[in-house]
């Protein structure tokens, strides 16, 4: 008889270490479960501020029922185990459960609330970006405009006709700008809106007006920053061809490396740097700056200067990063 309940034994025993093995493993998968449905929790109910005890009333309740719930799962799938017999009965293993689950619920709850603080500040950064480069836009859309059709009150009187063509340009234009909500277009659409612009502009100025561009065909679905072509363009006009009587030559050209897109805006002239803050208002290449820093960083950089043969050149720099801007 006693042979018998020894060998019975023997045969149990790995049956029995399956089962501490089974038992494990399912104290882990639950100890997930529960921890996944914790991180939700703490994720929908953000850290308010200022501080309210309700908060802390409720992290007080779930840490325990998280805890007990963790336990419970264990439990009932134990019980499914072939040849395991749980331990419901010793309160040893009630506090363990008490004690590591209220432990990992800190640690858990507090990752989440970290995530989700990190990624409150990040909207609301990208919403206060958001916020800068539409005003900035509001600024920037006038400024040319009104350039434009101050050219088109010129050409009233001298030549009427002229005038209603560049009064249609000028319409085309406000109309796009209006419609163009984007901070990135492509380099495409900057250049065709930059060309319509200077189709009025050539209307002021006739032949004393002479545009040359450069402009690859695999560097014009590249991204820039909305209208930052056509401020470097304005800005060589307004300090290029308008002070001078002889013709002026303005250069536009596109370059593109590995990682930077480079758009180089050049006007012949007598040498005289135009204004650092831009044209019309002074606040044209400025603006242009603090935008590039919202979109970019450090990562973008305009340079300014007198040209080596004369006249002035703006220099954009942009990281570049082929595909259709949204």
């Amino acid at each position: 008889m006693h042979l018998i309940l020894i060998i019975s034994l023997q045969q149990a025993t790995p049956v029995w270490r399956e089962g501490e093995k089974a038992a494990a493993a399912i104290g882990f998968g639950t100890g997930v479960a529960v921890a996944f449905l914790v991180y939700r929790l703490a994720r929908r109910v953000p850290w308010p501020k200022p501080f309210r005890l309700r908060f802390a009333a409720l992290h007080l309740v779930a840490a325990p029922l998280a805890s007990l719930t963790w336990y419970a799962l264990s439990v009932t799938l134990e019980s499914l185990v072939p040849g395991y017999i749980p331990d419901v009965q010793g309160g040893s293993r009630v506090e363990m459960h008490l004690m590591l689950g209220t432990i990992f619920y800190a640690i858990v709850a507090g990752v989440a609330h970290a995530v989700e603080g990190s990624a409150r500040a990040a909207r609301a950064e990208a919403m206060a970006a958001r916020t800068q480069l539409a005003a900035l836009r509001a600024q920037l859309h006038p400024h040319f405009l009104f350039n434009a059709l101050h050219t088109v009150v010129q050409l009233i009187p001298v030549d009427p006709a002229r005038a209603m063509e560049a009064a249609e340009l000028v319409a085309d234009l406000l109309r796009a700008t209006l419609e163009e909500q984007r901070d990135e277009v492509t380099l495409g659409d900057e250049w065709g809106f930059v060309d319509r612009y200077l189709a009025v502009e050539r209307i002021r100025f006739g032949e004393r007006l002479i545009v040359r561009a450069e402009m690859p065909e695999d560097l014009l679905d590249e991204r820039v920053p909305a209208f930052a072509l056509q401020t470097l363009v304005e800005n060589a006009v307004r300090h290029g061809a308008a002070p001078r009587v002889a013709a002026t030559e303005i250069v536009v050209t596109a370059a593109g490396t590995a990682s930077e897109l480079t758009l180089s805006v050049r006007n012949s002239g007598d040498g005289k740097p135009a204004p650092a803050s831009g044209a019309g208002t002074g606040t044209g290449l400025a603006r242009l700056r603090e935008r590039l820093a919202v979109l970019y960083g450090s990562a973008a950089r305009l340079a300014c200067g007198p040209a080596a043969d004369g006249g002035y050149e703006a220099v954009l720099v942009v990281p570049r990063h082929r595909g259709r801007a949204v």
